[in-house]
Formats: C-alpha cells, structure tokens, sequence
C-alpha cells in the first residue's frame, strides 16, 4: 500500500477517535468550557450573568411552549401578583395626555378613606413630580406600592378647586380579586366572572356563592372566558364547590410515569343547581381543567368556543439566586381520560399563532369546522354524551366570535386610550349630573345611552392618532365602541366591582345563550341527556 495513502488513514482514524471522544464530553463540563473560552477569546468584556440567563432561557425554549425561565425580579413580581393581595393604595388610575387621573376607587382602601376621588389628577407623590415626565403605568404603580404599613405623600388637582390638595395615605393590603364581577341577572340566574386562579380563588368563589344563594340564586353561569389559568390546587377547590365528595378533578402524568389523581374534597356550596360555564379561545389551563371536570361529570353546560388547549402542568423549580425555572412536569387529563393540550411539535412560534390559524379556517366564526378522528372521542361518566380531546375542550353549544370587537381596528383603538380618553372627559363634565340622574348602576345599565358627540370625538381622537376606524355606517362597529365605552363610564361613577363586566354581558351572544339555556330546563336537560325526571 502507498505510504501515503496508509498515513492518511491513521490520520483519518486518529482525527475519528478524536471526534467520538470529544461527541461523548459530559454536557456540563462542555458547558462550563464554552463559558471560559467566551471570556478568554471574546473581544468585549461579557457579562457573566447575562450570557448564563440567555443560555438557560434557549436551553428550556426548545422543550416545550410553557416551560420557562423567569429572574429572580420576574418571579417576585408573578408571587405578588398570584397572592391574590398586595400593598397599595386602593386605586385605579390611566395616564392621558402624560397625566395620571384616577379612575377607580377601592372599596375600604385607605384612598377611599382619605377622600381621594375619581377624577383627581396626581401631580405629584412624596414631593416629586410626575407631570411631563413621559413615566409609564408601571413607573407610577412603582411609587403607589410599597410596605404596608408605610406612607405615600401625594398631591392631586381636583375640579373647580383651584389650590392642590394634599393626601397623606398609609399603604395597606389591598385584595387584587379574582373574581371581576358578582351578580344576580334576574331572580334565579347568579353570574360570576372568574379572572384568574390565584391563590385567593377558593374563598372569594366561596364568598361570592354564599352571597348569590343569600339573594335567591338558584342558577350559575361561571364565566371563564379569557381566564388563562393559574395555581392548579384552586381549580380542584373551584370544582369542590360544585361535585360532591371524591369525585376526580382530574389525573396527571408525570415523566416518571404512573398516574397522580385529583379528587374533589366534598365541602362546596352548590351540587345541584343547573350551571352553565363560558368558555373562549383563550380559556387555559387550571380554567380547562375546571371546565373539562364539570362537563365530564354532566354537571355544566359549556358554552362558546373551543378553549386554548394547553395540558401541561408546571412546576416551579428555584434556582439559588432566586431565579426560577418552570418545567413541565407532568400532562393532566380530564376525568374521561382526555388530553387537552394541543400539539406544539412545529415550534413554539407556530404554537402561539394558533388564533389566527382558527380564524383563517372560519372555526371561530362558524361552526362545524372543527373534526376529530374517532380516537379522540370521549364519553362523559353520566350522561354517556361524546365529547373531545386533543386540543381543548369543545364547548356543547358553540357560540361565534364578535368580529367588531376582535378586530384589528378595535385593538388598535383601545391599545390607543381615546375610548379611556373620552370616557374620562365625559365624566369629569358630567360627573353631578350624571350621578343625580344614575343614583346607582342599575339605572344606568337601563336607561344610559351614549350621545351621539361621543362617537364623533372618539373617531375625531382615532384620526388624531392616525388610526382608520369605520364609518358611522356600520352600526355595529359603533354599538361594539358604546358597549366599551359605556363600561368604562360606569367603572368610573360606581365601585364594587369591575362594572365593564355586566354591560358587556348585555352585548353577549354567549351570555345571551347561557341565559336563554338556564331559562329552559327542558333544552337544559336535553343538552345534558338527561331524562325528565331528573
């Protein structure tokens, strides 16, 4: 053999043996070695930290859609957030025009207790100007909450009063609910508006049945709709309060193997009323569960479109510097064995255009553009119905999608503030009048309409931030801003509650069919297969 040609192939075989030695390196120690060669050969100064966090971030971006890293800032901020409480003033407020008003009052907050007022203008807090500074929502929350317990100065300009006025208010535990609204929408029918599942969910649902039942409700329509989850511990307490003791909730599975499985605990407030639950395309998670339990024991009506469909349960692994890590760690099924998380093995990307997917195909606007093969068809535990996993959960009575109000015109122009704007003007010039002719919220549910110089300002402000919006012609693009608008003018006169919530019910095509559901036993029943005598 050519002496050449047998060096060649030692070579070959040495540079192999190198290669393979090098493949089978411990991933950790590879790790660590990419790190050091950065900082010895990188031409800038790197920041350790930084290129870690990045690295971690990519590492968990390629399992799965919700798996997550979150810093130690970012975790703190979620807890708050997911405590169902925080410390604060008790005040909503919107920034116009670089001015922070306040729009809304907090029940027993001490901003209610002070005397501070929808309407007022903050000009200042703890001695330090916050006109003109082009500061953001979050700049301003940032100085409103602090300890409870401590203090916040603030300086307001009132409405026909022309000193400021100053307010020194003690900073106390403020209840961020999860539930917007609460209420009785005729003598039988309770509704209630569930936002989020944190981790106050359980007592305010609780809460909140005890005192619909106190005012006659005999019938509930729990509204999920846009809720995209939270702890799963509170969807099994939301789900307690409607099935009886030891009742599956549902089951997970986690990379282990095996199966973990949920019951509910037998200590909740209404078994037997008829329920009907609204769900959306961006009803998730816990939410899901919760739906996917009571429309598998025949205990609900479903009602609207099919949910997010999102089967992967979380858990929150710490890192030592407070950082966190959310892994996947198990899949949860329904009590019939459905799977309702939805495929993500085209990437993350296309995971989250899935809306836009469904509305391209009509899903949303039609029915009958979804189909199953026969392998994903369930049957509920009681009623023996066909029900569906795979991605979801498919709701018993399909409702369409408003198109006005998930248009692109529609987000621009609420994104833009001018509904918030002109709202806000209107009351400030009307305030009296309009609390002497609406002395409370159902007067004005039944008798406000807007004015027409309304709608002009609003497309007059539209044009102003160079956005296209309808014509006067489409009337119904119009009566879907008046629905917006008539909300936030009734958040601003009233507290309580989140008022946008019942006005945009009235508009509702779900709403209107759980109502009309809820008044028909028999149609009722029929959804559900049960016989009459039941």
């Amino acid at each position: 053999m050519n002496v050449n040609v047998m060096k060649a192939l030692a070579f070959a075989a040495c540079f192999s043996i190198a290669v393979k030695s090098q493949a089978q390196m411990n991933p950790k120690y590879k790790f660590e070695e990419a790190l050091k060669l950065i900082q010895e050969n990188y031409v800038d100064q790197v920041n350790d930290e930084h290129l870690v966090d990045e690295a971690i971030k990519a590492m968990i971006s390629s399992l799965d859609p919700h798996s997550s890293y979150t810093s130690r800032e970012q975790a703190e901020a979620r807890n708050q957030g997911m405590s169902g409480s925080f410390a604060g003033i008790g005040i909503s407020f919107a920034m116009i025009n670089d001015s922070t008003f306040v729009t809304g009052i907090t029940p027993d907050g001490p901003a209610l207790k002070s005397g501070l007022q929808s309407g007022d203008r903050i000009v200042k807090v703890d001695g330090k100007s916050i006109f003109g500074q082009k500061l953001q929502n979050m700049d301003v929350l940032k100085m409103l909450r602090g300890e409870i317990g401590t203090q916040v100065k603030l300086e307001v300009l009132r409405k026909g009063i022309e000193q400021p006025l100053s307010f020194s208010l003690t900073r106390a535990r403020i209840l961020d609910k999860s539930i917007r609204a609460s209420y009785m929408v005729d003598r039988e029918i309770g509704y209630i508006s569930l936002s989020i599942f944190s981790e106050s969910t359980r007592r305010e649902i609780d809460a909140a049945l005890k005192s619909l039942k106190e005012q006659g409700m005999k019938k509930l329509i729990l509204d999920l709709q846009s809720n995209g989850g939270g702890y799963v511990q509170q969807a099994i307490g939301v789900v307690d309060e409607f099935l009886p003791k030891e009742k599956m909730v549902f089951y997970s599975v986690p990379n282990i193997g095996g199966k973990d499985y949920y019951y509910t605990g037998g200590f909740g407030r209404f078994y037997d009323g008829p329920l009907v639950v609204l769900i959306d395309e961006s009803t998730a998670s816990a939410a899901e569960i919760t739906t996917g339990a009571l429309q598998d024991w025949d205990r609900a009506v479903v009602v609207g479109r099919r949910s997010f469909g999102k089967g992967l349960m979380q858990k929150p692994v710490p890192l030592s510097d407070g950082s966190v890590m959310n892994l996947t760690g198990a899949r949860y099924y329904t009590p019939s064995g459905r799977s309702i998380q939805k495929p993500y093995n085209k990437g993350k990307a296309d995971y989250f255009q899935d809306f836009n997917r469904r509305m391209n195909s009509h899903e949303l606007t039609g029915e009958g553009h979804v189909t199953f093969p026969d392998s994903l068809k369930f049957l509920t535990l009681e009623g023996k119905r066909t029900v569906y996993g795979g991605g979801g959960i498919m709701p018993d009575r399909f409702v369409p999608i408003d198109t006005n109000v998930y248009s692109n015109w529609m987000g621009a122009l609420m994104a833009s503030g001018a509904v918030n704007k002109v709202g806000f003007d209107y009351v400030q010039n009307n305030d009296r009048a309009l609390r002497l002719k609406y002395p409370g919220f159902p007067d004005f549910m039944k008798n406000f309409r807007i004015p027409q110089e309304l709608y002009v300002a609003i497309a007059a402000t539209a044009k102003n931030h160079q956005l296209s919006v309808p014509d006067f012609k489409d009337t119904a693009a119009y009566e879907a801003i008046g629905i917006e608008l008539k909300g936030q003018i009734a958040s601003m006169l009233y507290t309580g509650m989140d008022f946008l919530i019942p006005v945009r019910n009235e508009a509702s095509k779900s709403f209107q069919t759980a109502v009309s559901i809820l008044r028909n036993q028999k149609e009722y029943k029929q959804i559900l297969n049960r016989s009459s005598k039941k």
